[in-house]
């Protein structure tokens, strides 16, 4: 059943639209109606959607869809689904799904939070990710960030036992955030050996946004936690 959605007050993004290229609009007006799931208050039914029951791996906020792409043609045993709500972000990757005959990935442009409580059946994921959100970096705004309890008990339900929630941020106070988080919460038990973060999987693509923060010097912690 789904959960009522009148908690839902503070958005952990703002919508930046930017410019859309011409390839976008194209991919936008063509390939949406072939890869994407438009937004509504049905469950998805992941079986119907892929033409299998293979796992299915959630990503939130996926950018310009890179990193995403390389991981769905790298892992084609995993189904995803890729939620971003900048426009560009959303036609960049249905370019690349056509480009690459990725047939284990589809995409969503609404709010995650929404799409998780009225589309996503309860224990039904394998996985969620969540890269480099926006760390709401100025103490007054830290009440925009998306991992907060309330985020992650919702988490919690929609995803299978054993199911993991991967982390990454190149900003380690909003590392430590997350870490504080999620040791407080009673369903996530932490994959790190040392308690806290975890080196990047490899099968993590490095996002050019990561590579230019490796440029700058900036660091990346990785959090790894699967649902008792």
């Amino acid at each position: 059943m789904n959960q009522p959605d009148n908690k839902r007050k503070i958005r952990s993004f703002v919508r930046r639209e930017g410019r859309l290229t011409q390839g976008q609009q194209h991919a936008l007006e063509t390939l949406w109606p072939v890869y994407g799931i438009e937004a509504n208050t049905q469950n998805i039914d992941f079986t119907l959607l892929f033409g299998n029951s293979h796992p299915v791996i959630l990503e939130i906020g996926f950018g310009n869809g890179e990193s995403l792409a390389k991981m769905a043609k790298a892992l084609p045993e995993n189904n995803y689904i890729g939620i971003e709500v900048h426009r560009p972000g959303v036609g960049h990757l249905l370019k690349l799904i056509e480009e690459k005959g990725l047939t284990n990935l589809r995409v969503m442009s609404d709010d995650a939070v929404e799409i998780l409580r009225r589309q996503i059946p309860v224990s039904s994921l394998a996985g969620i990710q969540l890269f480099f959100p926006d760390p709401w970096h100025k103490k007054k705004h830290h009440k925009r960030r998306i991992v907060q309890p309330d985020f992650v008990r919702l988490l919690a339900s929609r995803l299978k036992s054993g199911g993991f929630f991967h982390m990454a941020t190149d900003w380690q106070d909003y590392a430590v955030h997350m870490l504080e988080v999620m040791e407080a919460s009673n369903d996530f038990e932490n994959c790190s050996e040392s308690g806290d973060y975890v080196p990047k999987p490899g099968h993590r693509p490095i996002t050019k946004f990561e590579q230019r923060g490796h440029r700058l010097g900036h660091s990346v912690w990785d959090l790894i936690f699967t649902r008792k």
